[in-house]
């Protein structure tokens, strides 16, 4: 027995190898991880236009549907309000949403240094990284304007603030988020009026 029974023989060829393997594993892990987040980042961009276009295209429909309703004559002051409709908006990505108007028409993000183009029946949306999206809205001309409340009538009535034709249209700076009521109103001609 002698100097075999004492001596134990120890197999230490894989000891090595044992932790370049976690390395190895841990890379591979780590660069999967890297990219679905990179994945991610590149579809979260696209997801949340999609979820965009859904929410303006409901508020198109909720528009056109209020068009042919009653319209209130704001000079009648007992008289009914108009045809009503309110469109919920969860927008955080957007830079503005334009009714019926381009407030940017140099696309400079700047809304208070040119004159607003009137563009009936259309809404814009318009992100913070500068890219622009038109929605048609169907049917006949729709003309939209701000509305301001009017406390000696306790009515809404259109903004009459015609610095650079911002009594035309309706801007919503971003981020868009809330409930906005729509009101169809006539003045000289029918108004699709913001009540909020």
């Amino acid at each position: 027995m002698g100097a075999k029974g004492n001596s134990f023989v120890r197999d230490t060829r894989g000891a090595d190898t044992i932790p370049l393997k976690m390395v190895f594993y841990l890379l591979i892990t780590g660069a999967i991880i890297f990219l679905m987040a990179f994945s991610w980042n590149s579809l979260s961009p696209v997801h949340s236009g999609a979820k965009d276009s859904k929410q303006i295209d409901d508020v198109r429909v909720e528009l056109m549907s209020i068009q042919n309703g009653y319209a209130r004559d704001i000079s009648d002051l007992t008289g009914p309000d108009g045809s009503t409709c309110t469109v919920e908006l969860s927008l955080p990505q957007v830079s503005y949403l334009a009714f019926g108007v381009d407030p940017d028409p140099d696309m400079n993000g700047n809304l208070t240094d040119s004159y607003w183009i009137q563009e009936n029946n259309t809404i814009i949306c318009q992100y913070g990284n500068g890219a622009k999206d038109r929605y048609h809205i169907d049917g006949d001309t729709i003309f939209f304007r701000k509305g301001t409340f009017d406390n000696n009538t306790g009515k809404w009535i259109p903004d009459s603030d015609q610095d650079n034709n911002r009594n035309i249209g309706l801007v919503l700076e971003g981020p868009v988020k809330g409930n906005f009521d729509f009101e169809l109103i006539m003045e000289d001609k029918k108004y699709t009026l913001s009540n909020f």
